[in-house]
């Protein structure tokens, strides 16, 4: 069961992600939560406030999905890796679209607010060491990880920009690990 503050915070999610942030204000995580007025402004006193409240949530929902993720066995070759990363990009730009469009509405908030910057930075060291730790055994070179992570990143941030029907990062991903995972160490 969700707290109220989460509630709060859940609102605002998918305020962000589905109208922007223009559209993030107080009085309007108040009605998309369907809490009286002021309920928000209780938990979160300023917009900063607010904004580091919906980074926080991000990395906790992140987190419980990635240990979702972490049940399945970690890939043993390049192509179980390309097709469990192929997965996640197609997921995060369709099914929890919402959720990655406000991700990146704060990537570019961070630039101007220190605390989101640090909580941003805090949720893509996560994520990266995440990847480096199921990409250990397929490769010992640590910074592959982060170049298939920057890269996601890129496709997904493009497929939200300018959706193509027949989305499919599989292709390139492949050609891509594999030239990563051929490159001399």
């Amino acid at each position: 069961m969700s707290t109220k503050r989460e509630l709060v915070l859940d609102a605002a999610i998918e305020l962000l992600g589905s109208r922007g942030l223009r559209a993030l204000t107080h009085r309007a995580v108040d009605e998309a939560a369907g809490m009286p007025a002021g309920s928000s402004s209780n938990y979160f006193r300023t917009r900063e406030a607010l904004l580091s409240g919906i980074a926080e949530r991000l990395e906790q929902r992140d987190h419980h999905d990635w240990a979702a993720l972490s049940h399945r066995p970690a890939p043993t070759t390049i192509d179980e890796l390309v097709a469990g990363m192929a997965e996640f990009i197609r997921h995060a730009a369709t099914t929890d679209r919402i959720r990655t469009l406000a991700r990146y509405a704060l990537f570019m908030e961070a630039q101007t607010v220190v605390p989101l910057q640090e909580s941003v930075q805090r949720g893509h060291r996560a994520l990266t060491a995440w990847a480096e730790s199921l990409l250990t055994p397929l490769h010992p070179d640590r910074s592959v990880a982060k170049l298939l992570v920057d890269y996601a990143d890129g496709v997904i941030l493009h497929q939200l920009v300018s959706p193509e029907p027949e989305f499919d990062p599989h292709a390139a991903l492949d050609r891509l690990a594999r030239a990563l995972f051929a490159a001399p160490e």
